[in-house]
């Protein structure tokens, strides 16, 4: 691969960390639905930034259901900035946070 091998698919407005201890024990640790929306997610979530929004989720709703379309609503506004960031306003998906627009189904 050449030019940075497989991180330049990752173009993403999301912060970098330096990964920490065992990520896939902390992965392991998570409540099954999160583990299985993330593994169907777009971007590159880490364990404790999903945990924290899903314990936000719970407590507010109360509902798993309502937990994951928390997060889906968080991916797509993070997608929506990325997006406008990354190809120019004029990218469908750019303004779709500000629309209202909910992300296509997976």
């Amino acid at each position: 691969m050449k030019g940075g091998g497989a991180r330049g698919n990752l173009r993403t407005g999301l912060h970098r960390r330096a990964r920490q201890g065992p990520v896939m024990a902390r992965y392991d640790a998570l409540p099954a639905p999160l583990r299985q929306w993330l593994a169907r997610a777009a971007l590159p979530w880490s364990p404790e930034s999903a945990l924290r929004l899903w314990r936000r989720a719970l407590a507010e709703q109360a509902a798993t259901d309502k937990a994951l379309d928390r997060l889906a609503r968080a991916e797509a506004a993070a997608l929506a900035r990325d997006a406008a960031a990354i190809w120019g306003g004029s990218y469908p998906a750019a303004g779709a946070r500000d629309r209202g627009v909910s992300p296509p189904p997976r």
